[in-house]
């Protein structure tokens, strides 16, 4: 069985220690920074909205398109697999494996990135 614990107070730190000590040799710890916050999804979401309509450089790109371009450019990989007619075909970029500070870095490089290139940023975009 799977537990997970966010590490808040001392009693949750005490229940991960009691798990690790009755798991089972073999078994496996991880301790993981946290995913991103659903509020950094929704400022993401409408900054690349706000950056797509700006039409920056004079690049017309779906908001999908921008997240690839930005999380490359913040040095995330793309992965290519094979496609059934055997040609690769590149997977896309996952901005919800991002931690919160991943994601914050990767928002303050869009942040930069518009403010350069004159995009208006709407309300939601500009929230905190």
């Amino acid at each position: 069985m799977s537990h997970l614990i966010r590490l808040t107070n001392w009693y949750q730190r005490q229940r991960a220690k009691d798990l690790i000590d009755r798991a089972p040799d073999g078994y496996i710890m991880k301790v993981d920074e946290p995913r991103r916050t659903c509020d950094q999804n929704a400022k993401l979401w409408a900054m690349l909205t706000d950056i797509s309509h700006a039409k920056p450089l004079g690049r017309r790109h779906t908001p999908d398109d921008w997240k690839a371009i930005f999380m490359n450019a913040c040095g995330w990989e793309c992965q290519f697999v094979e496609g059934i007619d055997g040609r690769p075909f590149p997977k896309g970029f996952k901005s919800s494996e991002l931690s919160k500070s991943q994601m914050s870095s990767l928002i303050d490089f869009m942040r930069a990135f518009g403010d350069q290139h004159g995009v208006r940023w709407g309300e939601e975009a500009r929230a905190a």
